[in-house]
């Protein structure tokens, strides 16, 4: 298990592992050095290096591994490059400390002390994140025999950061929270990674269940008759062409008794796996709809961080579950689905699936909890990576202060997200000829008609709808982050993290 300290320059032995040294490449004084550590008069390493290069060291990222005498031990140190110190953000720092753990376990070195080139605790704060961050591992299918998973370089690894004698950072850094958040981004980077012969509808269920062992954490899962039952046609036409029948994920989280401590609400969308059904994809890159359900699987890592930290709040996640198939038994183009809230859908396309089964749960989660917000997450809209690509996620909402909070948090986790408008024009566009509504409004703001289709399920209730499309995970165009590996990257969970605490019943 990952190890993750805060230590007083005194308390550390720099021959135990790699030390790490920020350089800023607009100083070009090697003096720079001394000034970041207390322990460089010992390292001299002035002699060993030309200013030039130490300059071209200092750019964002660069990094050089020296292996220095001291008498009969030997020392080892990273020079990495933070660019200008001025101008270092947040995001800037997660990658710094993701770079740092990459390298070392490049080099298997399992032990790192960093050097004091932060400057405040959420500066430190967003180095541990992309310390473990980045050593996420999807491993699970490298080992030839199913009960064996190969060993993680995360399992082994030790971080110490320095701090000065007269530093508080040790009282006022969480780690174990951090780490506990990291790992739930962990728990659904798992889920959205794995193929979907593994998790399909039942699975995901069953996954979810086991949060039930954290404390204060109540799942409920209903079948397809249960489903059926209640009303939610549009969960059941969509899951219907599959022989994997289709769930209904319920997980609360009742942590808190105060009089007006309404429920926060999330709803995931999980398709397990989406061929577009009668209206099927094209065959390229069709493998990546596994991530189709990276919504649920959001949701998941979500409720997992809250069992893990205790926050007085009450929240209730639901996730509907299904996977999208062509069959003899599918819905099909034309039909027209009364949904849970009385109103009719008309389907002119079965690849626009996500928001019949998000409109269901929307209206579920409202009518039985009654919540204070409610938020959204799907890999809803191809338009949505025309809009805004493969780095920014888009948000549209009925209520702008809930919507200016959530952008607001996302740009201290670098998790970013950007407005989109939401007017009656675009209403208009899904206005239909035999029904309440169709599922798609045309070519043109497809993000947005989406989203205009979802508001007719959630009243005037407090909403936040986000569509991950573009971000859920890595894709062509998808900026090149040290904490952020190949596959899912758990988006969202650590805004919505933040978001919840702020909320947190007093």
């Amino acid at each position: 298990m990952v190890k993750i300290s805060i230590e007083s320059v005194d308390n550390v032995n720099i021959f135990e592992g790699l030390f790490v040294i920020g350089l800023d490449e607009s100083n070009k004084d090697l003096n720079y050095l001394k000034k970041n550590t207390k322990l460089m008069d010992a390292l001299n390493t002035h002699k060993f290096i030309h200013e030039g290069h130490l300059e071209n060291i200092g750019k964002f990222g660069k990094n050089i591994i020296l292996y220095m005498n001291d008498d009969d031990k030997i020392i080892k140190i990273m020079l990495l490059g933070i660019g200008d110190g001025k101008k270092l953000n947040e995001d800037k720092f997660r990658q710094l400390g993701g770079i740092i753990s990459l390298k070392s376990k490049e080099l298997n070195f399992h032990n790192v002390i960093i050097s004091n080139f932060y400057s405040s605790p959420t500066n430190v704060e967003s180095i541990i994140e992309g310390l473990v961050l980045s050593l996420y591992e999807f491993n699970k299918f490298k080992e030839d025999r199913a009960d064996k998973s190969p060993p993680t370089f995360y399992e082994n690894y030790s971080v110490s950061i320095i701090t000065t004698d007269d530093s508080n950072l040790k009282n006022e850094i969480e780690i174990g929270k951090i780490v506990n958040i990291c790992e739930a981004v962990f728990y659904a980077r798992d889920l959205a990674n794995s193929p979907p012969n593994v998790i399909d509808p039942n699975a995901l269920a069953n996954s979810a269940k086991t949060l039930e062992k954290m404390k204060n954490i109540h799942v409920d899962i209903l079948n397809q008759n249960q489903i059926k039952d209640l009303g939610m046609n549009g969960i059941i036409s969509v899951g219907k062409g599959s022989e994997n029948e289709p769930k209904l994920i319920i997980v609360e989280y009742n942590n808190s008794t105060a009089s007006k401590g309404k429920p926060i609400v999330l709803v995931g969308k999980a398709v397990t796996f989406d061929t577009g059904g009668i209206s099927i994809k094209p065959s390229d890159r069709m493998d990546e709809m596994k991530f189709d359900k990276s919504g649920g699987c959001t949701v998941l890592g979500i409720m997992k961080a809250l069992g893990n930290l205790d926050v007085p709040i009450n929240v209730v996640a639901i996730i509907p579950a299904v996977e999208n198939m062509p069959s003899g038994s599918s819905y099909r183009p034309g039909d027209i689905i009364r949904m849970y809230n009385g109103k009719t859908v008309e389907v002119l396309n079965t690849d626009a699936e996500g928001r019949l089964i998000l409109a269901d749960a929307l209206a579920y989660g409202i009518a039985k909890y009654s919540p204070k917000y409610i938020l959204d997450f799907a890999t809803l809209t191809g338009a949505c990576i025309i809009a805004l690509g493969t780095n920014i996620a888009g948000i549209i909402g009925n209520d702008d202060k809930l919507v200016s909070k959530l952008v607001s948090l996302s740009r201290i986790t670098g998790e970013k997200i950007w407005q989109l408008p939401l007017s009656e024009e675009f209403s208009d566009l899904i206005k239909s000829n035999v029904a309440t509504i169709k599922n798609i409004g045309g070519r043109t703001g497809g993000t947005i008609t989406a989203a205009a289709f979802l508001s007719h399920f959630v009243s005037d209730v407090p909403w936040a709808h986000f569509d991950i499309a573009g971000t859920a995970w890595t894709q062509d165009g998808t900026a090149d982050k040290s904490y952020n590996p190949k596959g899912s990257t758990g988006f969202g969970i650590r805004t919505i993290v933040k978001f919840l605490e702020e909320n947190q019943d007093q």
